[in-house]
């Protein structure tokens, strides 16, 4: 990896940034068990993993509705009501999800050396709920909001891209997900860095495929100590 050749560091936020599977079982879990569902976690995150890019495909619609989508399909797998309070509540929680031990760190670290941005399958408005967590402000933030879709559609990217105003060599991007980060992102020539917190889990919230990043790490200070000899 040529670290001296970056200028800017991307970021997925959910899962990679912030502990996105400790929030959705933290709002799906006791709902599951409300409605006779004794599900476990990863039983729920499989099927999140499923539900999620279904959602997304298609014309674009905003997150909150996303989420709204994949609660009732929840509920329709296990023939159950839900509420519109119920199906919204999976988005609403997103304010109180937390970032992992090791992000702000990291953060703090590598904004002395670079220029970062997020580019997220959010909407504007529930990044900024996030942001006053990750205590660091960003250079550039892109959304599937202003993107009109979700990764991994290369249009997040090339936006992205188009936004940074460089060519692809002079970006790295850093993510937990595989399938919507790495993939796409590797197939616009940007260089990956695959922030791996699955720690040898085969069930997680997004879908593993098959990708070579260009560097694997175990979280985001390993990140920044390895971007440390620029």
């Amino acid at each position: 990896m040529n670290w001296p050749q970056f200028e800017w560091v991307s970021f997925d936020c959910y899962g990679t940034l912030i502990d996105w599977e400790t929030g959705i079982l933290g709002y799906i879990r006791p709902l599951l068990r409300a409605k006779g569902c004794g599900l476990d976690d990863s039983q729920i995150l499989n099927l999140y993993s499923e539900f999620e890019p279904r959602e997304q495909a298609g014309e674009y619609r905003s997150y909150r509705e996303v989420l709204a989508a994949v609660m009732r399909a929840f509920a329709k797998q296990f023939n159950f009501e839900m509420s519109p309070a119920e199906a919204n509540g999976l988005a609403e929680s997103i304010a109180d999800w937390r970032p992992f031990p090791d992000t702000i760190p990291g953060l703090r670290d590598l904004e002395s050396r670079y220029r970062l941005a997020i580019l997220s399958n959010i909407d504007d408005d529930l990044f900024a709920q996030t942001a006053e967590h990750l205590q660091v402000e960003f250079d550039l933030v892109v959304t599937a909001e202003q993107a009109r879709s979700y990764k991994p559609s290369r249009n997040n990217f090339r936006l992205l891209l188009q936004r940074l105003d460089v060519s692809p060599d002079k970006l790295l991007h850093a993510a937990e997900s595989l399938y919507h980060d790495v993939v796409p992102a590797q197939e616009l020539r940007i260089a990956t860095a695959w922030v791996n917190r699955r720690k040898g889990k085969k069930i997680a919230a997004t879908r593993l495929v098959e990708a070579n990043p260009d560097v694997e790490v175990a979280n985001i200070q390993e990140l920044a100590r390895l971007a440390g000899g620029r």
